[in-house]
């Protein structure tokens, strides 16, 4: 049973602005795992816009409180190359709270803008 859909779309150069203006914003949006890549370089800011897409359209599906912390959900992606969603902490509260046993996640960036879908699942 679907419990809650979420999408997003983040303009990638306006995101990289704000986390130019903000030093330390990267740290409140990200663990650290989704600013490296694999080999230790910083993620492209596509990406990370679309990572940054995909947990406001998580807040979404959950019903969009505002006591989520965006470090409490990570965007990783498996061998295969199929993004996931980790969710630890309020969001990991707020999602059983619902009766959320499974996330489905998709994440796209073309033109200037990173989107995403996130399905709730229970």
């Amino acid at each position: 049973m679907i419990i809650g859909v979420g999408i997003d779309v983040a303009e990638i150069d306006r995101f990289a602005a704000a986390m130019e203006r903000t030093p330390h914003l990267a740290d409140r949006l990200f663990v650290e795992s989704e600013l490296l890549l694999p080999s230790g370089e910083r993620r492209g800011m596509a990406s990370l816009a679309a990572r940054f897409a995909a947990k406001e359209a998580l807040a979404k599906a959950l019903g969009a409180p505002g006591n989520l912390l965006w470090t409490d959900a990570e965007v990783y992606v498996e061998a295969s190359g199929q993004p996931r969603l980790r969710v630890t902490g309020s969001v990991a509260a707020r999602a059983a709270e619902l009766g959320v046993a499974s996330w489905h996640v998709s994440l796209s960036h073309d033109a200037g803008v990173a989107s995403a879908v996130v399905i709730a699942e229970g």
